[in-house]
């Protein structure tokens, strides 16, 4: 029987690509994104939906699960892809810009999950992928905000996985680091806002980060392939894979500088002492 996989933010970048590569593996896709009908490169047909979700509106994420069951039945994998970056110093973003992107990048995906975990756990089965960042991992300057929706997700769902594996739902993380999509020419850059102090602190810290990510590009000797978090998100899917993967090369060379290798082996013991068996 074909699986069907809802996926949020398809609308550009990772989650674009992570719709055609589960369609092409002969998936269902539910390919969803806040004004579909401005979509022009996803096709629908008779395995691919296009369907409105804005993960800010807790009545279109579940009317988007609705339509997605209408039309292929049981959802047995979400891809939570939905969210927005912002550089600059803590005091160049205003509450208002805090709390919208906490909106999306955290409460948004919660609202995908509550949707979502019902019927896996009736089903006895499922897996959640939350597409979070390397930004969920560590704190870089110029990305306090970002960071810190980040750091959220990527607790929630190492959280989530142990609670969630004795009811036979797999919930993981995929990490990217930098990569060429919508998504980092839609960053908001809010290095001119503030006090002459903040500014110049935030114009330094713009150029250096911008020098970091052309180095590793450069000693990569190609540019990173957004198709690589596609594929990781699949390997998450489809088979039994670390609660967190680090996506790309800069990425993985973060995760090995910071010590993380045994991280899973941890987190499976702490699950072990906490969390009943399966």
């Amino acid at each position: 029987m074909t699986q069907t996989i809802l996926i949020t933010g398809c609308s550009s970048g990772f989650g674009k690509v992570i719709a055609r590569t589960f369609h092409d593996a002969g998936w269902n896709v539910a390919a969803t994104m806040r004004a579909p009908e401005l979509e022009r490169e996803l096709r629908a047909d008779d395995r691919l939906l296009l369907v409105r979700l804005d993960v800010t509106e807790v009545e279109s994420v579940d009317a988007a699960f609705e339509a997605a069951r209408v039309r292929f039945g049981a959802v047995d994998a979400v891809v939570n892809n939905a969210g927005y970056g912002g550089n600059g110093m803590f005091e160049q973003f205003s509450a208002e810009d805090v709390d919208a992107m906490y909106a999306t990048n955290v409460f948004g995906a919660m609202h995908v999950m509550r949707a979502a975990l019902p019927e896996m756990r009736a089903a006895g089965r499922g897996v959640i992928v939350n597409v979070t960042s390397m930004a969920g991992h560590l704190g870089l300057p110029g990305n306090s905000v970002y960071a810190s929706t980040k750091h959220a997700l990527v607790g929630l769902t190492e959280a989530m996985a142990l609670e969630y594996a004795p009811l036979g739902v797999r919930i993981c993380n995929v990490a990217p680091g930098a990569y060429s999509t919508g998504f980092n020419a839609a960053v908001d850059w809010r290095v001119e806002i503030g006090d002459a102090d903040l500014v110049a602190v935030s114009r330094g810290i713009r150029t250096r980060l911008e020098r970091a990510v052309q180095a590793s590009a450069t000693e990569r000797g190609a540019p990173a392939d957004v198709q690589e978090v596609a594929d990781h998100v699949f390997a998450c899917v489809a088979g039994d894979r670390p609660i967190n993967t680090p996506s790309g090369h800069d990425a993985e060379g973060l995760w090995a500088g910071m010590g993380q290798q045994n991280r899973q082996a941890f987190l499976e013991q702490l699950g072990a002492m906490l969390a009943p068996a399966a």
